[in-house]
């Protein structure tokens, strides 16, 4: 099968929303003169180790966009595997002004380098300084760019000297609905580690 987007693919779903897959989910966390607001995207990643940078877009002028735009920072809090079902919660389209970090029941952690909440506990957080947002190709489609200022790790997921996921197993979204586990970690040398 061969299509090309602009004339449609003829499936009953989008085909593109599964390809790029697994995707990390950034739990984006933001404040504003409206209060606090927490958000999954899955069009979220590392971008850069020196300084440390991440992105993540945003289909859509929603409430993490006004917030980030209004003070400048934002969260990017990991998920892990047992947070499903309050990351998925947070996703729901609720007025303006209504605190996620509520109506999910998840606990709010101060974060050190800027002021705006993280998620408790969250396996990791990221705590970012905007860089850029650019306006890309289409209608409402965004991606913000942010420096990372402050790291938060828990404690049980830091084992001899490394961060480790097979202690929360991320969730990662495949695409439509979606979603799976990484469960299984391996390590495997470059040919340049030898």
């Amino acid at each position: 099968m061969f299509y090309r987007p602009e004339d449609g693919h003829g499936l009953p779903h989008n085909p593109f929303n599964a390809i790029v897959t697994p995707r990390p989910i950034g739990w984006i966390s933001s404040t504003g003169s409206q209060g606090d607001n927490l958000a999954p995207y899955s069009f979220f990643n590392a971008v850069a180790y020196v300084p440390p940078q991440v992105m993540f877009a945003s289909t859509g002028a929603k409430d993490s966009l006004h917030n980030i735009r209004e003070t400048g920072v934002f969260a990017a809090n990991i998920v892990a595997a047992s947070q499903l079902q309050a990351m998925s919660a947070t996703s729901a389209a609720l007025p303006p002004g209504t605190d996620e970090f509520e109506a999910a029941g998840v606990e709010k952690a101060a974060c050190t380098t800027i002021t705006c909440p993280r998620v408790a506990d969250a396996p990791a957080t990221l705590e970012c300084v905007v860089t850029q947002i650019i306006e890309l190709k289409g209608h409402n489609n965004f991606l913000i760019l942010g420096e990372v200022t402050g790291i938060h790790l828990r404690d049980d997921c830091v084992v001899d000297g490394r961060f480790d996921p097979g202690r929360y197993h991320p969730l990662a979204r495949m695409g439509y609905r979606d979603y799976t586990i990484v469960s299984e970690v391996f390590e495997h040398l470059r040919p340049d580690d030898a």
